[in-house]
């Protein structure tokens, strides 16, 4: 049911509910989707986490270097002094591991008072902010990343940095130390190559399996479309297979669907038939008793009796086959009933020498019973065989769309199109003299209609008239 004007479908319910896309297709995507989002979270989550780690390492190292370098400071009238410290990476010059003590001037810059050995004359960066953060939280560690003191910018370095106060000194100063960083920057690179590697692989799978999942779980519900539409098209009478115990009360329920569409079929043909009984008898007694009586009331009775009778054929026909085309569709070799019809009709018209040349593919099927087609093939071919000359062709095929055609030409002498129309009116006859009550036509456009085809007239190149007939085929 599709939604009420102005009423907005969720936005799930349009994705789901959009014509003309598999539900397999957009339950893959979906999963795959989430599938990705996640793994991406993960993989950036723990690539995070594990640089996060590494510099928390890298943070307790030059916190325990601040401590060394406050320890073995000491307050003098010129300035500092630092006791030698025994780090062997602070003695060598550009050794990767540095520290320096600063102190703030009056206008807020930093002025370097001692470095260590390995900086060979540099000093560690400070950008503007850092006074700032140092004065707003005295004693605390401000950690960040540096380019580096080579000028090439291969050894990048952590910097942290502490404001403290010596023993003897009022002005609080600034104790920085360094480390190269490259090492903790190649490991976190190869970390996350390792880490996005395994989950694309892990992603990979899940993809796979999402794909086989969804593909085995709604397998039973494929089987049981295919069932169904092998039901509709003639060739099963109802659904055997065993299904999963989530689908096989569906299945049941099918199948009491088409018994109980069957037994109305039936029931229908039942009242038509006695319908038929209980009308066609008193019909006779009437036609009996008018022929042997000479009066010209007995004339009409029995001309009136015969009308009535053709209209209760008629209608009668038409309601079996209405019954008919709502049940179940049966499978009616197309080829073989034009064969036979085609045989008895040059019999029957051997005294005109007619000659019935037909075709259709061995494939070819009707979806729909024997007695119809016979009924609205004979008629035509009946017709054809009536006013043609010589020569009637039929020739029958698939139209591709679910759909045959059959067509039936002669080589008579045709009829005008104004007057196509009105022939296929019940009782119609444009000639009088011509054996038959007029209902041919009518009964064939009738039975076509209820199994939902369509009768055109047109003219043929034989010279003749041509009836083209649309009716449901039967997949082969």
């Amino acid at each position: 049911m599709s939604p009420e004007p102005g009423v907005d479908t969720p936005s799930w319910g349009r994705w789901f509910g959009r014509p003309g896309r598999s539900l397999t297709r957009r339950l893959i995507w979906l999963a795959s989707g989430w599938i990705v989002l996640a793994l991406m979270l993960t993989g950036w989550m723990l690539t995070g986490q594990y640089q996060e780690s590494a510099f928390r390492r890298l943070g307790n190292v030059l916190s325990n270097t601040i401590d060394d370098v406050v320890i073995a400071s000491v307050a003098a009238p010129e300035g500092v002094t630092v006791a030698e410290i025994k780090d062997g990476r602070t003695l060598r010059g550009l050794s990767g591991k540095y520290w320096q003590i600063a102190e703030l001037t009056a206008d807020g810059r930093m002025r370097v008072l001692v470095r260590s050995p390995s900086l060979a004359g540099e000093s560690l960066y400070a950008d503007s902010e850092l006074p700032a953060r140092l004065q707003a939280s005295l004693g605390a560690l401000v950690s960040y990343n540096d380019p580096g003191v080579l000028p090439d910018g291969s050894q990048p370095l952590r910097i942290a940095a502490s404001m403290k106060t010596l023993p003897g000194r009022t002005q609080p100063l600034v104790f920085m130390a360094g480390i190269d960083r490259s090492d903790i920057e190649m490991d976190t690179r190869q970390f996350a190559t390792f880490t996005w590697t395994a989950l694309l692989i892990l992603g990979i799978g899940l993809v796979i399996a999402v794909f086989l999942q969804v593909q085995i779980g709604l397998r039973p519900l494929f089987d049981l479309r295919n069932e169904i539409a092998d039901v509709r098209k003639g060739r099963a009478a109802r659904i055997a297979r065993d299904y999963p115990t989530e689908i096989q009360p569906l299945a049941e329920q099918v199948n009491r669907l088409l018994d109980h569409n069957q037994e109305v079929v039936e029931r229908q043909r039942t009242h038509v038939g006695n319908l038929a009984h209980a009308l066609k008898t008193p019909l006779s007694v009437m036609l009996a008793e008018a022929e042997s009586d000479p009066t010209p009331l007995a004339g009409v009775v029995r001309r009136q009796s015969e009308i009535m009778k053709g209209q209760v054929d008629h209608h009668l026909r038409r309601a079996r086959a209405a019954a008919r085309a709502q049940g179940l569709g049966e499978r009616t070799p197309v080829g073989e009933v034009i064969d036979e019809l085609a045989v008895m009709l040059e019999r029957v018209f051997q005294s005109k020498g007619v000659e019935i040349d037909w075709r259709a593919p061995d494939e070819l099927a009707f979806l729909g019973e024997r007695q119809d087609l016979q009924e609205v093939l004979g008629n035509l071919m009946e017709n054809a065989c009536k006013w043609s000359t010589r020569r009637v062709r039929v020739s029958a095929g698939g139209s591709g769309l679910g759909q045959m055609i059959a067509v039936v030409e002669d080589d008579g002498p045709g009829l005008p199109a104004d007057q196509r129309d009105e022939v296929m009116k019940r009782g119609a006859r444009l000639d009088e003299e011509a054996p038959g009550s007029g209902l041919g036509l009518a009964i064939v456009e009738d039975l076509t209609r209820a199994y939902g085809g369509r009768l055109t007239l047109a003219a043929s190149d034989l010279g003749g008239l041509k009836a083209v007939l649309e009716l449901p085929a039967a997949e082969a």
